[in-house]
Parts: structure tokens; sequence; C-alpha cells
């Protein structure tokens, strides 16, 4: 008796104690929020165009950080070259989170325009090359035409660090409705604006080249046709559902995300290469089908699975994207030669809709669980800080 129990004891108390470590190193990788909401909160934002932080910094950066809550459907984000960022909210408003980490109550500014429908309304922001100078900020929103239809729109307005003035359209009257709008809007290493448009709930308008839907469209910053499109128009490429997500590689190539079918055809979500003037098979094709003149995707989600992929960025090699009905953060590795897919997250912070990557390295993503299609958590949505290195 005294054997065993002399036995037993030690390891009741090592396994006690291992239950007990095990506990509070998932709590300190995995959990971002104590029940307060305080826990991991970014003290500092990196600025645009600074390199911060160090290696040997990086490593002391928590794997999941909150940036900002309380956010709206924030939709997209950029940071500003000398103080914090700016991120839109889908219901018309652009907010301001300064460098360390505050959101201001009041917008810049709040669009009366936007026709928040469906999955319409305040999408896509970007800087122009030369925003230190001239202050120009790009928006895409949908707004009501004269005949009450649903349409999409780039405008762009002057930052003066507190407030947007001077609203002037860019692209107008692009088809939209209560879903297929697209929305993401960035600007290339040509300097050229990119803008991807979705097919407006209209198929048909993806293989009309003279159509604004469904395309990814290349304009000059004052909206006219770039130097150089292959149809003498603003298309670039065309047949396109919904692409939400285009980024390019460290060698100058563009990758896009975009939303397959819904309902009972749910699924074939894309990632794909683009290439100027080609033509991405919406309606014709979809998943691994392939058609003469048309391009497969270089990894699709099957039917089976649902990705819903929104923004995306590029870093190390690898490309980063968020999932809206997938709920993770996608990485794609090695994806010219053998693409892997690697799902992070899942399930963990609900829908995910952007991701932009810091000048400290780091990956900023926002949640999108107030859109009505999620499930709101304490302090939704949230901007929240990935380390690439802990995932």
């Amino acid at each position: 008796m005294m054997t065993r129990r002399g036995f037993t004891l030690p390891v009741i108390l090592t396994g006690f104690l291992l239950l007990i470590v095990g506990f509070f190193y998932v709590r300190s990788t995995k959990q971002v929020e104590k029940s307060d909401g305080k826990e991991n909160v970014v003290s500092e934002l990196p600025l645009h165009g600074s390199n911060s932080d160090t290696p040997s910094e990086k490593a002391d950066i928590p794997a999941v950080s909150i940036v900002a809550q309380g956010l709206e459907v924030p939709w997209g984000l950029v940071f500003l070259p000398e103080s914090g960022m700016l991120v839109t909210e889908r219901k018309g408003r652009v907010r301001f989170i300064s460098k360390n980490g505050e959101l201001k109550d009041d917008p810049v500014i709040t669009i009366s325009a936007v026709k928040q429908i469906g999955e319409g309304g305040l999408h896509g922001i970007a800087l122009h090359p030369d925003f230190h100078d001239n202050k120009f900020v790009y928006l895409y929103y949908t707004y009501s035409g004269s005949e009450g239809n649903t349409l999409n729109r780039v405008v762009r307005y002057t930052y003066d660090g507190n407030s947007m003035r001077d609203e002037k359209i860019i692209v107008d009257a692009i088809p939209g409705n209560s879903n297929h709008d697209g929305g993401r809007i960035k600007f290339g290493p040509d300097n050229m604006l990119y803008i991807t448009t979705g097919d407006a709930q209209n198929p048909s308008h993806a293989q009309d080249k003279n159509s604004l839907a469904g395309k990814i469209l290349r304009v000059t910053d004052e909206g006219k046709p770039a130097p150089g499109n292959p149809f003498g128009n603003r298309a670039y490429t065309y047949g396109h559902r919904n692409p939400q997500g285009i980024v390019w590689d460290k060698d100058g190539n563009l990758w896009e995300t975009e939303h397959g079918p819904s309902g009972f055809e749910t699924g074939n979500d894309e990632f794909n290469k683009i290439e100027i003037g080609k033509n991405y098979g919406w309606p014709e094709i979809r998943g691994k089908q392939t058609k003469e003149g048309m391009i497969a995707p270089i990894i699709e989600s099957g039917r089976a699975d649902t990705w819903a992929p929104a923004g995306i960025s590029y870093l190390n090699d690898s490309f980063y994207f968020a999932g809206l009905r997938g709920q993770a953060l996608y990485e794609v590795e090695n994806a010219i030669n053998s693409p892997k897919l690697v799902t992070h997250f899942k399930g963990e912070f609900g829908r995910l809709r952007e991701v932009i990557i810091g000048s400290d390295g780091m990956l900023y993503i926002t949640t999108s669980n107030r859109d009505g299609r999620g499930i709101p958590k304490s302090g939704d949505d949230k901007i929240l800080r990935i380390n690439p290195e802990k995932l």
C-alpha cells in the first residue's frame, strides 16, 4: 500500500502540473481576448514605408493581437504614411485608427450616397502612388442610379488628415446588384488603378468585353482606359463572377481571388493568376473545367468546400487570403510550381474579409461577423494583427 501510494502521488501531481502548463500554453498562443477584451492589444501600429521590427523583435510579437474593435463590417484597409490607418465600413463610413491603435469615434467621412443593400455598400480603398504630395484617396461604393437601379462607382477624395473632401468620380455606372459587386481597388506596380467588379447577378455581363461588370478593370488615376489595355477600353481581363481580392507578387505577377457559385451549386471558389486580355471562363466553365480560350484557376475549392475568398496579400513567397464563409485565413504556398493550400484559424474568429501586410511584416486582417451572415462575438468587428512566423 505504501509503495503504491508513494508511486501514485508524484504521477498525479506531475500530470496535474502538465495539464496546467498545457492550459496556459494554449491560452497564450491561441486566445486573443480575456473576458474584458483587453489581452494582446496592439500598442503601436507601423508606419507605411517603415520597417520597425527586426527579426528578433518579431519573435516577441504575439501570434494574434487586437488592433481595433467595435467596427461595423470593415471592408478595406490602408496604412497611412505618417499616422495609423484608414478603414472602410460597408455602411458608408471611413474610420481612422491612430498609430497607437485608437479608433477615432467620429468618421473621417460618411458618404450619404452609399447604398447598403445585400453585399453592396462602401468597399475598397486605395491611396494614390503620390499620396504624400497630393493626398488622394480612392474609394469604391454602391449607389442608386437615376432610375433607382443599383450601380457601383470609384471616386477620389482629398484627405487633409481629419476629413475627406472634393469627391471626383473616376469610374461610374458599373453594374451593381444586391450581390456580386466586386469592389477591391489597388494601384499596381505600373501606377495604374486596378478595379475588381462582379457580374451583378447577370452572368452574361462577364463575357461581354464592353460591360464594366465581371471584370478586372485597369485605368489611369483619372479613370481613363490605361495604355496597353487589350480591348481599347477599361477591361483588363473578363469572365469573372465576383472577384474580391487582387495582389502582385515579387516578380510583378497579378493574382486574384474569386467567389464561385452559390446556392445548390455552391463551391468552386478560385485562386487565379491573372494575365492581360485573358478570359477566366464565367459562366461557361467553373472549377477544373476547361474550354478553349478560357483560363482555369490555379487552385479551386471544389464542390465540397466553400472559401468565399475576399482580400489577398503576398508575403515571403506565400499568398494569404481571407475566407468569409470558410471562416479561415488561407495560405497558398509555392503557387507557380506546386501550389499547396494551408488553412489557419479555422472557425476561431468567424468570417474574415480583408488581409493586408504592414511594414512590420505582420498580417492585418478584418472580421466580418456583423454583415448579416455571421455570428458576432464580443468586440466585433475587429482588426487583428497576425504574426506569420507563428502560424
